[in-house]
């Protein structure tokens, strides 16, 4: 019965008219929002947790005597993982994080996994391949120490509500976005700063559509 009320409802309705393009958009230009992780999700899941960083009362206790006349955090910062449904890039995650934190000047950030086998690659060029002058060869031995390492995870929640009479064979699909990390001082083992940015996203899917 429901099946047959549904079919009736699809044929009383305007018939949908279809039409494609393709082209370039500006980056700036607002992006059409369903469920799925888009740019606009990046921009604001980064945004807020590199304004929450650069806020933390808790890095003030990292400046000591020791550090000499540079103030800056040394900061390791390379894994975010990502445990959504979704094939997501937290390399970019990552790497629009880095650029808001680095232009701050508070902050010095060492090599991750990538950029080490780079160096090391480079080092043993410099060292063994006979093509540098000995004198002005870099060697191993001198990278700073970190003082803190950053990490964290990017979670979603999925809901779906299928079809029925009662919402005119629409379904809906809620989404709902976390974006947590935290930074732990190296020597102490201690978390001096974590947090999390959330967002909500709705899809609702007419009865012709997917």
């Amino acid at each position: 019965m429901k099946l047959k009320q549904l079919l009736t409802l699809s044929l009383l309705a305007l018939p949908l008219m279809a039409c494609s393009s393709t082209g370039y958009v500006n980056e700036n230009e607002a992006e059409m929002v369903d469920s799925h992780y888009g740019r606009g999700d990046l921009d604001r899941l980064t945004k807020g947790m590199v304004a929450s960083l650069l806020e933390s009362p808790g890095l003030s206790y990292l400046d000591h005597s020791g550090k000499g006349a540079d103030k800056r955090i040394i900061m390791y910062f390379d894994n975010i993982v990502n445990e959504t449904r979704e094939h997501i890039s937290m390399g970019l995650v990552r790497d629009e994080m880095l650029t808001g934190i680095v232009g701050q000047g508070r902050f010095r950030v060492v090599a991750g996994k990538a950029g080490q086998d780079e160096i090391g690659g480079q080092v043993q060029f410099q060292q063994n391949a006979g093509r540098v002058d000995p004198a002005k060869a870099r060697a191993f031995g001198k990278q700073e120490g970190a003082d803190v390492v950053v990490y964290g995870a990017l979670r979603d929640i999925v809901k779906r509500d299928g079809r029925s009479l009662e919402t005119l064979g629409r379904k809906t699909k809620d989404v709902y976005y976390n974006l947590f990390l935290r930074m732990e001082n190296i020597e102490t083992g201690e978390t001096i700063w974590a947090h999390s940015e959330k967002l909500a996203k709705r899809e609702v899917i007419s009865l012709f559509g997917r």
